[in-house]
């Protein structure tokens, strides 16, 4: 049985679903779960998990991240960003990858797990409209080619009681009037964090998730206008939705991207939203592994009523500065 796994990205949102799942499947009986980071004293919210063990490692040194994989049978690869530049994205989305697949088979890893998302082009990476598409495209074509048998998993955006998208547009819908927005017609598929991290987890043992690439989805198909409404009702401030044409959302995704403080919306996210994030249908989805996907309406209208307001806004961007 896979007993040390190393999570790399795993003091993260998904991350932390993850480690608890990891912990709950050890079940104290042995095993190590291994989370390097750059500042392991921002992780405390995984200090108290037994079994688990905080490193300070590098990802992106050869060296250091063989030391890390060498001596564990699985590694979970939960490593993204969402805003940066054509480097930056080659860094993290591609390279990384990259160096992980190597580096587990020369040293023996028995299972690979790649969180990548909806809307990837493993066919045309250059086709994708976006560096986030494409570089996500391109890593896991790498990934393919030095670890055939990972499994990649490709979910919809993701939502949970610690998450920076529903919580994010509650809170702003707190403090704002009426809520501008670029994008409204873009297509999601929200899909539960625990349901991913069971996801993740599942696929160290069964044997049917090796070598796929599964499309974790929830039941419902929203607009991200529908989101953004949903989001405020169930936090009881919901505002008025006003579209931007095409544009007007570049002008204010270039605003934000030159705001200071954290990046809520870039013009690459709007290009990323030309692809629908939502599942094909041609690839299996988490019924392969026997997960019937939460709906959204079951988990968010509890947290987003207590979670929300100008101060928990003000505590988010003074955050996601750090």
């Amino acid at each position: 049985m896979i007993r040390n796994v190393l999570v790399l990205g795993g003091s993260g949102f998904v991350g932390r679903s993850v480690c608890e799942r990891l912990v709950e499947r050890n079940g104290g009986g042995g095993g190590r779960i291994t989370v390097p980071s750059r500042r392991p004293q921002r992780a405390g919210h995984l200090r108290t998990l037994p079994t688990v063990d905080l490193v300070t490692g590098s990802l992106h040194d050869e060296a250091s991240l063989g030391r890390l994989i060498r001596d564990h049978d699985a590694v979970i690869n939960l490593v993204a960003i969402l805003h940066g530049s054509e480097a930056e994205f080659q860094r993290v989305h591609v390279e990384l990858p990259q160096r992980l697949a190597r580096l587990a088979a020369d040293y023996g890893v028995q299972r690979l797990v790649h969180v990548s998302a909806l809307g990837v082009n493993t066919h045309n990476p250059a086709e994708a409209p976006s560096r986030y598409l494409r570089s996500k495209s391109e890593g896991e074509l790498a990934l393919r080619r030095g670890f055939a048998s990972c499994t990649v998993l490709r979910p919809s955006v993701i939502f949970g009681e610690h998450d920076r998208f529903t919580n994010l547009f509650a809170a702003l819908q707190r403090v704002a009037p009426f809520m501008p927005l670029a994008g409204a017609d873009a297509t999601f598929q929200p899909v539960w964090v625990e349901d991913v991290a069971r996801a993740v987890v599942q696929s160290l043992d069964d044997d049917r998730a090796v070598g796929q690439t599964i499309e974790c989805a929830g039941p419902q198909v929203l607009t991200l206008a529908e989101l953004v409404r949903l989001c405020g009702r169930w936090a009881g401030c919901e505002r008025a939705v006003l579209p931007l044409p095409g544009p007007v959302a570049r002008l204010q995704a270039l605003a934000m991207e030159l705001a200071p403080g954290p990046t809520l919306m870039s013009r690459d996210n709007l290009d990323s939203m030309r692809v629908p994030n939502v599942a094909t249908g041609k690839l299996p989805g988490l019924e392969r592994l026997d997960i019937v996907p939460t709906a959204l309406e079951a988990i968010a209208p509890t947290y987003l009523a207590h979670r929300n307001g100008p101060a928990r806004f003000n505590a988010w961007r003074a955050g996601a500065r750090r």
